[in-house]
């Protein structure tokens, strides 16, 4: 059977979703949850290190801090580009505050940074805000 890997961001459950699929708005077998949203989603650690290791889809982190002025002028923005993305990548954010270990395990310099990971390695890595359009063009 072919089809991407995916990791749910609810329950943490790996699935397996055909190619034509993705963009139709897959669901978790375990738990229901929609695979693919239309949205940024805020995960934990240990949901970010299995997804960045097992996904078959750009997973995009966005690495943020709420004290962080660039980083909250980006949410927004970064939400319009998941919408944007749907079907070809995932969005997530990781709060550098609540996970601090991010910073040491991928080298964090500064926030916001954002690191595209495919089939299990960083593909890509981008600091400062951008916006959406930017954002869209930059995961590509």
């Amino acid at each position: 059977m072919s089809g991407k890997k995916l990791t749910c961001l609810d329950c943490g459950q790996i699935n397996r979703v055909p190619d034509d699929r993705l963009d139709a708005d897959p669901k978790c077998g375990t738990c229901g949850a929609t695979l693919m949203p239309g949205k940024a989603v805020e995960v934990d650690w240990t949901t970010l290190q299995k997804a960045a290791r097992t996904d078959e889809v750009p997973l995009v982190v966005d690495f943020w801090a709420p004290w962080c002025g660039p980083c909250k002028m980006m949410g927004p923005e970064f939400s319009k580009a998941a919408g944007t993305l749907k079907g070809r990548a995932r969005l997530v954010k990781l709060n550098t505050e609540d996970f601090p270990q991010s910073g040491q395990t991928y080298g964090i310099r500064g926030i916001p940074t954002m690191i595209r990971f495919v089939g299990g390695r960083e593909g890509a890595r981008q600091s400062g805000a951008m916006r959406a359009d930017q954002i869209v063009g930059w995961v590509g």
